[in-house]
């Protein structure tokens, strides 16, 4: 016997079933109650957490996933490496706080199927999971060159090699020693990088270099003065 609604994403008799991820209890109750009166879906108990939504996967095949941004335990780009290697099949919509087009670049390159603003009228997102249900993408309209372009091309080549030197795991000091500038300097430099790459900290940056076709090779920095960048 299952859970909740049915099996698959599969239109019948049984409602696909909807699974809520997010860290704010308030979101989390206002979108439970929300879709529970649509009356279109099977919506499970909602999770605040990225492990809570796995094991409620694993337990209960689901259909669509409201995942927010940024999970306590992990972020939604991480859930949906984890929904992908385990194989769970759910189709994750990132309910993000913004529409911010490098977050929306990164969900897609995860394998997200839908992507919305919290800011958006809350019918928005009924559609947004209705066309995912139906094994739709559904994605807010931007430049496609804006979405497919690789944000590390947009670096100079000395924000590339910073970025090389924190994939090495250096440190802000042995940054500071090898370009020949102080210790803010280089926060001013990291501020830059994390803006032009979308990104909030140097794990995040680490993880697109690791992904990106076009990350230079992991060489040792050369000696930059501050009119290189």
């Amino acid at each position: 016997m299952t859970l909740f609604g049915d099996k698959s994403c599969t239109a019948g008799s049984t409602r696909p079933a909807v699974v809520i991820a997010d860290r704010n209890p308030v979101v989390r109750a206002g979108l439970q109650d929300f879709l529970s009166k649509d009356g279109r879906y099977a919506v499970a108990p909602a999770v605040e957490t990225g492990n809570a939504f796995v094991e409620l996967c694993q337990k209960q095949p689901v259909c669509v996933g409201v995942v927010g941004w940024t999970l306590p335990d992990m972020s939604a780009l991480d859930l949906l490496e984890v929904v992908k290697r385990r194989q769970l099949g759910a189709r994750l919509i990132i309910y993000a706080n913004d529409d911010n087009v490098d977050a929306l670049r990164q969900a897609v390159r995860a394998g997200a199927w839908g992507f919305i603003s919290k800011n958006e009228d809350p019918a928005a997102l009924l559609e947004t999971i209705a066309t995912v249900a139906r094994g739709r993408l559904c994605l807010p309209y931007i430049d496609i060159e804006r979405l497919t372009s690789d944000p590390i091309d947009l670096l100079t080549k000395r924000e590339k090699e910073l970025l090389g030197a924190l994939a090495q795991g250096w440190t802000n000091l042995q940054i500071g020693a090898r370009f020949g500038i102080s210790g803010n300097t280089v926060k001013y430099h990291l501020k830059n990088l994390y803006d032009k790459l979308g990104v909030k900290n140097r794990a995040m940056a680490v993880a697109l270099y690791m992904s990106s076709p076009s990350a230079p090779p992991m060489t040792a920095a050369a000696h930059a003065q501050d009119d290189d960048w």
